[in-house]
């Protein structure tokens, strides 16, 4: 009887970072052709997307925007995929195609009404739906595009940049005529987000004070900040907004790994949300999925990057059974680009 690896929760991460303790990799029985009901499809993931939003699936927490991830069970994120066999009209064997809630197994069975197929582009390739096609990439796209409303000659702040959000807003900022000013962690992706057209970048490592090297490198101040990280950073950037800036919260990964709430980082600068007028908006990419934004994102981005125009840099870790590990380098920083899991 033939095999398939894969990834299971073993416990939740309450607190500080994910170790490798807190996961099981294992073989387990392939599931069968004659084992397909009515409407659904057997598949073989190719390509596994690792984020950021999953930290907060790890955690057992039960007051989230997505659900937590169940002990003893395989975890799920966005994955490409080919059919291998088919009970579904809607679908065949050798299908390509995208499953936004897949398994971490090297073979499952999935619903038909949960997957779609992916559609042949010019330029671009399988593993580029969980690269510059992902989800991350949509959420620079609306993040940018939609919620900063951005205005050519205006000047962006973006944090962490050279990660799989970042890399994609410095570029849509760059091709909206925006002055884009980059931070990352350290002078690799510095060079990096650099090389992807950022007027200014720096080490917010290494370069002493995180507001004096604002106002030094960014006298003209800020029009819209493009927050991934939370914490002192977004409160040094409330404090260089000009009047009616936009400051999109993305996400606060300074944050995801405190031990216990009260470390959790209190905002000073608060009142220059008042004093400046200035828009401040979180958002959850996941409840714009089915907007007419993410098929304007897919073809604006497919163009662009088809003609060379946009770059996208991945980190790839090969092998199921190292999805584990590939997590551990997201959160550690150790990535650089947008992480991709190979089967």
């Amino acid at each position: 009887m033939s095999k398939i690896t894969r990834v299971l929760l073993k416990d939740y991460v309450t607190g500080g970072h994910a170790q490798l303790s807190d996961f099981v990799v294992e073989d387990a029985t392939a599931p069968a052709k004659d084992q397909l009901k009515d409407n659904q499809v057997l598949i073989r993931p190719v390509y596994f997307s690792v984020d950021p939003y999953q930290r907060g699936r790890l955690s057992g927490t039960k007051d989230s925007y997505v659900a937590s991830y169940e002990k003893g069970k395989p975890i799920t994120n966005f994955l490409v995929a080919e059919v291998v066999a088919s009970s579904s009209s809607s679908f065949k064997e050798g299908d390509l195609v995208m499953h936004n809630d897949g398994n971490w197994e090297s073979e499952y069975i999935a619903d038909a009404q949960n997957i779609h197929r992916i559609e042949p582009k010019q330029g671009i390739e399988p593993r580029d739906y969980v690269g510059v096609l992902s989800m991350p990439s949509y959420t620079a796209y609306y993040g940018t595009m939609v919620l900063g409303e951005p205005k050519r000659g205006e000047t962006i702040l973006v944090s962490s940049a050279s990660g799989a959000v970042g890399q994609m807003v410095v570029q849509l900022a760059k091709a909206a005529g925006l002055h884009v000013v980059a931070f990352a962690g350290s002078d690799e992706k510095v060079e990096h987000v650099k090389k992807l057209g950022a007027d200014v970048a720096f080490n917010y490592n290494t370069c002493g004070d995180f507001l004096a090297t604002l106002k030094k490198l960014v006298p003209q101040r800020i029009d819209i900040y493009y927050d991934n990280v939370g914490g002192p950073y977004l409160d040094a950037a409330l404090a260089h907004v000009n009047d009616h800036a936009r400051v999109i919260i993305c996400g606060a990964i300074t944050q995801y790994n405190i031990d216990s709430p009260d470390q959790a980082y209190a905002i000073k600068n608060i009142t220059a949300v008042l004093v400046r007028r200035v828009r401040m908006q979180g958002f959850i990419i996941l409840d714009h999925m089915d907007s007419h934004h993410h098929a304007e994102f897919v073809d604006y981005v497919s163009k662009l990057y088809a003609q060379g125009k946009i770059q996208y840099k991945t980190y790839e870790v090969d092998g199921l059974q190292n999805g584990p590990q590939a997590i551990l380098d997201l959160f550690s920083g150790k990535n650089v680009g947008k992480t991709i899991l190979k089967a």
